[in-house]
């Protein structure tokens, strides 16, 4: 019997994690930590387009890696000689982040939505694919305005409503629960960013499509990448060969004509100067 593993579906928006829930989310990716990079092709794709959108600062800015996951972006960063602080919530992805840059850099376990830092700390901030899994954009956004100085650059991506909408459906041919990520609407994340008191040079949802032969190989990756927290109650079990074999055929119906299944993901892209 071949357990498929759940995406995360986190609580409604404004409706705070508690820290059990952060040290479940913090203990879901320290698992994953050592093979996250095998199935991080999408973070790494999101990631890239939000760097290219991003002006250039002089050499030797102080950026925020904010969190990091084993640190790949924020090689990135340095490898355009910039200073970096990188914080996770996980100390095995910062484990792996300290290794991969050498241990070039401060490293530090700590919260987005209470950033252990000074006012006016940082040049910039960069963030991808991580406050998704803060129940309030508003409240992190606000904590990376405050650590930023004036006229610093802060640059994000999260997720928005329709992500995973074909493993969503698939999924309602085994059971009822909630087995997909729920996320903010585009009204809700610029309601999030206006609180934050935030002015957006850019902010846009655009879909990324990932393709996949099958649904379990979508499913592996996300366990691979440590996506597997799941907040809201659910019953708890395995499900085995038949459910799987329900769920690839349900998934069948959006093969495209090149015999591909897509994942489409809803990004927010959000680019800010601050004030």
């Amino acid at each position: 019997m071949q357990e498929i593993s759940p995406t995360v579906a986190v609580r409604p928006r404004n409706q705070n994690l508690s820290d059990s829930d952060k040290q479940a989310i913090a203990a879901s990716f320290g698992k994953a930590a050592k093979q996250y990079d095998q199935s991080a092709a999408f973070q790494r794709q999101v990631g890239h387009q939000l760097l290219d959108t991003l002006p250039s600062l002089p050499e030797g800015s102080h950026w925020l890696d904010t969190g990091c996951g084993t640190g790949y972006f924020t090689r990135q960063l340095q490898a355009m000689h910039y200073q970096t602080t990188a914080i996770d919530l996980s100390e095995q992805m910062l484990a792996q982040a300290k290794a991969r840059c050498d241990g070039a850099g401060v490293f530090c376990v700590a919260d987005a939505e209470s950033l252990p830092f000074p006012d006016n700390h940082f040049d910039a901030a960069f963030s991808s694919l991580a406050l998704q899994w803060c129940s309030d954009l508003a409240v992190p956004l606000r904590e990376l305005q405050r650590v930023v100085k004036p006229g610093g650059v802060i640059g994000i991506t999260t997720l928005a409503e329709g992500t995973l909408f074909e493993l969503e459906r698939a999924w309602q041919s085994v059971d009822t629960q909630r087995h997909v990520n729920q996320f903010d609407s585009v009204t809700q994340l610029s309601q999030a960013v206006a609180e934050a008191g935030l002015n957006a040079a850019e902010l846009s949802v655009k879909p990324v499509v990932m393709h996949y032969e099958r649904a379990l190989d979508l499913m592996k990756d996300l366990k691979g990448i440590g996506a597997t927290h799941l907040s809201e109650q659910r019953r708890q079990g395995m499900f085995g060969r038949t459910a799987l074999n329900r769920i690839e055929n349900a998934y069948a119906c959006f093969r495209d004509s090149t015999g591909q299944l897509p994942a489409t993901y809803q990004v927010c892209f959000g680019v800010f100067t601050n004030v």
